[in-house]
């Protein structure tokens, strides 16, 4: 949790060029005024994962299925996928950079541990 109060207070302080890394790393939630979802907009930005190929999207959401959601890649380096989910929830999630390594997202809601030693990024909708 140190992390994501650390990059707030930094694009708080700092210049534009600060300010506009904190918004690369954030989730963004836009709420349907007609169901009851939200559209989340997942990003890993080219700074978390600078020479991966592939990164998948993996959670409460998917089942945890390592393959279902895989995230495009940008021309910029990061990477990114849009999911509609239900409101009123909290979901555990994380990256799955080139099918080998886990990486949380750096401005998740807050954070868990889970049963593999390290922590699961939460998104509260």
């Amino acid at each position: 949790m140190k992390r994501k109060e650390s990059l707030k207070s930094e694009s708080r302080k700092s210049s534009t060029k600060s300010s506009k890394r904190s918004r690369d790393f954030s989730l963004k939630k836009l709420y349907l005024k007609t169901k009851s979802l939200c559209k989340v907009t997942f990003k890993l930005p080219k700074e978390a994962a600078p020479e991966a190929t592939q990164v998948t999207l993996v959670g409460d959401f998917n089942q945890w299925d390592t393959k279902e959601t895989p995230m495009q890649k940008l021309k910029n380096g990061d990477f990114t996928v849009t999911l509609e989910l239900a409101c009123d929830q909290e979901y555990k999630f994380r990256y799955l950079i080139d099918n080998s390594h886990w990486e949380n997202d750096w401005q998740a809601d807050k954070y868990v541990p889970n049963g593999h030693g390290s922590d699961d990024s939460i998104v509260a909708v």
